[in-house]
């Protein structure tokens, strides 16, 4: 079974978030990123878009398949991962660290509501 970190949350499409005061890191999870294959592509055109929650953000392209991406809790995109860019095998490396995807200033903590914890991501996973 894929590591599934307890200390996130995440969405029914694979998406996972960390909670830090007002902001939220998101990313795709290591389900996501092994069912995806060798990702080649990350495109996000939503920086400074106030997003509402499951949102499409972007996108992600693999080898596969290209994937929409949905934002898993409102608020304002204010931070991009430029790194992946240039590397976007760092999703495959390393999902809940060097390939996180986006930060987004939170509108709404209670949305967290509407996400899965790790025993329950396990349960869809």
């Amino acid at each position: 079974m894929s590591d599934i970190p307890e200390n996130l949350k995440y969405s029914k499409d694979h998406e996972w978030v960390e909670i830090n005061e007002n902001l939220a890191t998101i990313g795709i999870t290591l389900h996501a990123a092994e069912s995806l294959g060798d990702i080649v592509y990350v495109d996000v055109n939503s920086l400074n878009k106030d997003l509402g929650q499951f949102e499409k953000f972007g996108e992600i392209e693999s080898v596969k398949a290209v994937s929409d991406l949905f934002v898993p809790i409102s608020g304002k995109v204010v931070e991009i991962n430029e790194s992946l860019l240039n590397n976007p095998e760092f999703v495959n490396e390393d999902c809940y660290e060097k390939g996180w995807i986006i930060k987004v200033e939170i509108n709404d903590k209670n949305d967290l509501e509407e996400l899965l914890d790790s025993e329950e991501y396990k349960k869809i996973t």
